[in-house]
Parts: structure tokens; sequence; C-alpha cells
């Protein structure tokens, strides 16, 4: 619900598909950069698409979950939620404010039920197998195609992705007890990086539809590649999500040599 998108119907089907390939350069994070003292272009040409039910159910864990222990483990009366109407009004696009009130084991089964019922999941199954075939590559190699694979994602669900990455990060963060100023105590919710993606894995990364013959059914070796792929991605997403300025400046020269209309639509979009 409430994915909104610039056209860029004016430009050739060529050209569309490299402006959403490149889509990966977040605008606001390249911001943070250069406030840093870092030059980077950022060749984002679409508005940032996140659903607002993915968007506001972490906004409300991360404001009022994060030390709930066994968030997304202990059961929840998700049914309140839709008894109230707010997953049909988030499917219908309307904005939905999520308070103080709300349970966060509530929240959080919604948000996975979202994830789970996609139409087509977070990670297109069209590229089940390819994700799966980095489970057990290692170090640079396995990142660098990891990054190539996110490239192949349209441009909502790449953004929807990194959200729900950056929020997962977040929540492992808080998994252990730590001390507050005053020496209190202040508990841990226990969902490592492990965990989430042990939750999460089956939800992002599906083979088949839900409700499909057998889609339940995921032998051992896709069951553990799953989510050992989703542990370098919440590990990861951070440099996995930037495009380097290298290669950003390798595709503007291109660009200039091949499609120039391009460079001036991106010059006129700022």
């Amino acid at each position: 619900g409430a994915m909104s998108v610039d056209s860029i119907s004016d430009l050739s089907d060529n050209t569309s598909k490299l402006l959403e390939a490149l889509q990966l350069s977040h605008p606001h994070e390249l911001d943070l950069q250069r406030r840093q003292g870092k030059k980077m272009l950022s060749l984002n040409p679409i508005t940032w698409q996140v659903p607002r039910i993915v968007d506001r159910c972490c906004q409300h864990i991360e404001t009022h979950g994060l030390q709930t222990v066994g968030i997304f483990r202990v059961g929840s009366s998700k049914k309140v939620l839709h008894s109230e109407g707010r997953g049909t009004k988030f499917d219908q696009g309307l904005d939905v404010f999520l308070d103080e009130h709300q349970s966060v084991h509530d929240v959080a089964a919604l948000l996975k039920e979202f994830l789970r019922d996609m139409p087509d999941s977070l990670i297109p199954r069209e590229l089940y197998e390819a994700f799966l075939s980095t489970a057990y590559m290692e170090g640079p190699a396995q990142l660098a195609t990891l990054q190539l694979l996110l490239f192949l994602l349209p441009p909502c669900h790449s953004d929807t992705l990194h959200r729900l990455l950056q929020f997962l990060s977040k929540v492992a963060r808080h998994a252990e007890s730590s001390r507050g100023p005053d020496g209190q105590e202040i508990p841990g919710n226990k969902m490592t990086i492990s965990n989430l993606a042990t939750i999460f894995g089956p939800n992002i990364l599906q083979k088949e539809k839900p409700g499909e013959k057998d889609c339940g059914i995921m032998n051992i070796e896709d069951s553990s590649a799953v989510i050992l792929v989703l542990q370098r991605l919440i590990e990861h997403y951070q440099a996995l999500f930037m495009v380097s300025p290298e290669m950003q400046q390798d595709i503007v020269r291109r660009l200039f040599e091949t499609d120039p209309d391009v460079i001036d639509y991106l010059l006129r979009r700022k």
C-alpha cells in the first residue's frame, strides 16, 4: 500500500531500466557522506518507496519495543489490529497512527504477516536460487555478488528491503542486556541477528507463493541457506546498499557517451 513513483515513462525502456538499477544510491545517505567531506553523486531517479505499513510498524517497534524480550517470537493477538481495521486502512494507502497503547507483539505480527503475504516476495521469487547460491560463498566475493543481485531488485522492493534490514540491525543491537547511566539493568530483547534471520528469512526469500502446494515445505539445505543469506544482508546492509563513487563516476562517463539525455534528465530533477 501507498507506494508512489515518479513517472519516467518519457525515457526509453533501456534507459528506464538503467535508472532503476542505479536507485541503490539513496540521496539522504549521500548527503550525510557529503557533510563528512566525501564527494558522492546520487543517481537515484525515483522517490523513496516503502509501504506505509512497513515503515509505521518499524517505527513503532523502534520507539516502544527494542527492549521487549522475545519480540517476533512471542505470540500475539494480531486479530485486534484487523478488528480495528488497521490492516485494511494500510492496504487502502491510508496513513495509520500506531501509538504506545498498541501491543508491540501485535505490530510485530502485522509486519511479519505483510511480508509473508506479499503477492511477490520482498526478494522476488525469480531471484530465489541466485540469492541462495551466495550462502556458502565467503568474504568479498560473497558481498560483491549480493550487491549485484540487489541491483536487480525493483525499486520498491529494494527500498523496502533496505528499510527492513536497517530495522532488524537495530533490533539485533539491543539483543543483549546493558546498564543504564544510573547502573540499572536494561533488559535485552534476546533477538540476535541469527534469531532474526531464522524468523524473517522464510518471509523474505520464498520459493513458492503462500497457499501454493508444498509452499510450506523447505528442505534443510535451503532453510539453512536462507538463514545464512539474510544474516549477511543484515550484517552488511549499509555497504551493500551504497554504490561506490567509482562505480557512479564510471556510469556517468558511459552515459555521457551513450545516453546524454539521461544526464539532462537527472540534472533537471535536481
